[in-house]
């Protein structure tokens, strides 16, 4: 348990206010993780699969109140609500402590409390962090095992006096003597639910979930709410950004970070295996980027985590290749369905299963009416597993980033890639990133779903501020900073039919990126941002239309000034905290429009 007082002294707070029967710390190493399963196998939480099929690999069935993030139950606790912002959900540290501290009286009885040492990021980089979970849940432990970097050596780096960022977490489920789970799920009411973070004192407080986000507090709640607040505040940045190396035939790398909603094709680009001959990519990162600004004055990125932690349903040898071959073994799956060989199988494999048990536990077959895994099931991987994993993933210097892309999902009106005319108009393409809130929403007058960056639900701070950030670091970056690009992948024609192949065919439009770094492709200005020129896209044994190429490229001023009352409205949510810099990009977008 090393020799850290703070530490010492905040897991022994801890364990008297929760009352574990035992407190064990957590060592990483393989007998741990074997143990854990072993222990959630014998409660009947956890089915080992074929081993002869996805060896070292086992299913997860949660409570069907507890199969995603619960955004209404998560809170930004800042002592000034205005520095939550208007994106946030807020309540007063003291006020959301003393609800929390109620709920954690006692909370651990029955059960186990690990301590589990982590690094989000190679252990020892400069860009590195390290956290101290506490939680009741062994699944937590395996999760932790395999999305971050666990153990001893993590205790050695933290020494006497290094910092860390305490996380608490409990299912919220305390045990009576001779009482166990029997196969169920511990969790709480979700009226119970809490998921509370403290950017004034890097601290977490997570009850009542033992699922994914709300659980795992090294993902979303370490590695994007409190570290983006952590950057804010000493210089640096973290985003919700794959990260991919892209190399030319002629073996010069691009390093590109991109920032895409949910079924937006994050997971594809990151794991993109590019169709035009000669061009390599490999996978740095996922779903998450921190980014320093080096000594040369280039912006750095390491992945901080060590895992995939991947939705299942819609994932297949089809559409993601590489994910599929990450999660052949040492894998965790949880909400999938059990096939009747002892593997797992969800809508979209693109393969048959004919029966199985669905993620309720219950017999299940394509005509039971239901989907068998849920909308939201998971798989949970070592990024190591990866066969485009890059050699420098773990890198403690990180890599030096060359593009930033934004993106949406948009049936109509954004064209398939444009590029900022500078790192201002950049921000604010990023900030006004939107998708249509459903697949029928065709009026370019319906309300668009605003996600900034990517960073709706993660932003630890007043997302003003958060804007305001990102105008700085390009001061600091100068001539230096990524050139940034905006793409969308999902235009349509009036008929329905995608016009874009996507895919591996998204190497086409990175290219066309290098190529614009490199000082070697053209543009063409409209409105909106740089555009190419249809014969600048490397469109080779591709048979697209055309009009469709026309379609794909067309700027219609109009229907981007139709946006316009929507996008006031977005930014006079954000109030006072609106930066000037934004409200000049807001100015010279309509006036390009003509409609200044």
């Amino acid at each position: 348990m090393g020799n850290h007082k703070k530490l010492q002294a905040w897991v022994s707070e801890v364990q008297a206010m929760c009352q574990p029967s035992d407190v064990a710390w957590c060592d990483g190493t393989k007998a741990e993780y074997d143990h854990m399963m072993q222990l959630l196998v014998d409660a009947g939480l956890a089915t080992k699969l074929n081993e002869a099929k996805r060896p070292n690999s086992y299913l997860f069935r949660s409570d069907p109140s507890d199969v995603a993030r619960v955004e209404d139950r998560t809170y930004i606790s800042t002592k000034n609500k205005v520095d939550a912002g208007p994106t946030n959900n807020w309540l007063a540290p003291d006020e959301l402590k003393t609800i929390m501290r109620g709920l954690y009286q006692g909370c651990m009885k029955g059960r186990t409390m690990y301590v589990i040492p982590f690094s989000m990021g190679p252990i020892g980089s400069p860009i590195a962090k390290i956290g101290v979970q506490v939680t009741d849940s062994p699944y937590v432990v395996a999760n932790m095992h395999l999305m971050t970097r666990v153990g001893t050596r993590v205790l050695d780096t933290l020494g006497s006096t290094g910092e860390f960022i305490p996380c608490l977490h409990s299912v919220g489920k305390p045990l009576a003597p001779g009482q166990a789970d029997n196969g169920v799920w511990p969790c709480a009411p979700i009226e119970k639910k809490y998921i509370a973070h403290f950017p004034e004192e890097n601290l977490i407080w997570s009850f009542g979930s033992g699922y994914g986000g709300n659980a795992l507090l090294g993902k979303k709640c370490l590695a994007l709410r409190i570290a983006s607040a952590m950057g804010h505040k000493e210089g640096w940045m973290a985003e919700h950004m794959l990260i991919v190396r892209l190399t030319n035939p002629a073996g010069r790398r691009f390093h590109i970070a991109a920032a895409f909603p949910s079924a937006c094709g994050k997971t594809n680009l990151a794991m993109l295996q590019p169709t035009i001959k000669g061009w390599k990519a490999e996978c740095l990162g996922d779903d998450i980027a921190w980014m320093k600004i080096k000594d040369d004055g280039r912006l750095y990125a390491i992945n901080p985590e060590a895992g995939f932690f991947g939705v299942a349903p819609g994932t297949s040898y089809n559409s993601n290749p590489m994910a599929m071959d990450s999660i052949r073994a040492n894998a965790i799956f949880t909400n999938c369905v059990l096939t009747d060989d002892n593997d797992v199988w969800w809508e979209g494999m693109d393969v048959p299963c004919t029966h199985g048990i669905d993620w309720k536990g219950k017999d299940w077959t394509p005509a039971s009416g239901q989907v068998g895994a849920h909308g939201n099931a998971r798989f949970t991987a070592p990024a190591s597993q990866c066969p485009v994993i890059c050699s420098d993933w773990e890198n403690p210097e990180g890599v030096p980033i060359d593009i930033f892309i934004f993106g949406g999902r948009r049936t109509r009106v954004m064209p398939l890639v444009h590029q900022a005319m500078n790192w201002d108009h950049g921000v604010f393409m990023g900030a006004t990133a939107a998708s249509e809130p459903t697949a029928a929403a065709l009026d370019v007058k319906s309300a668009l779903r605003r996600d900034p960056m990517a960073m709706l639900p993660f932003c630890g701070y007043n997302v003003g501020d958060y804007w305001n950030h990102w105008f700085k670091m390009g001061d600091r970056l100068g001539n230096k900073a990524p050139a940034i690009f905006y793409v969308n992948w999902f235009r349509k024609n009036d008929k329905g039919k995608w016009l874009w192949p996507g895919f591996g065919d998204n190497s086409r439009v990175l290219k066309w990126m290098c190529e614009r770094v490199e000082g070697k492709a053209d543009a063409i200005q409209t409105p909106i941002g740089l555009m190419p020129k249809p014969q600048d896209l490397d469109l080779t044994g591709l048979d697209i239309p055309a009009e469709d190429l026309q379609e794909l490229l067309k700027v219609d001023v109009n229907a981007f000034a139709g946006e316009l009352e929507d996008l006031d409205n977005y930014m006079g949510k954000v109030g006072d905290r609106l930066p000037k810099r934004m409200k000049d990009q807001v100015a010279q977008y309509k006036a390009r429009l003509g409609r200044g």
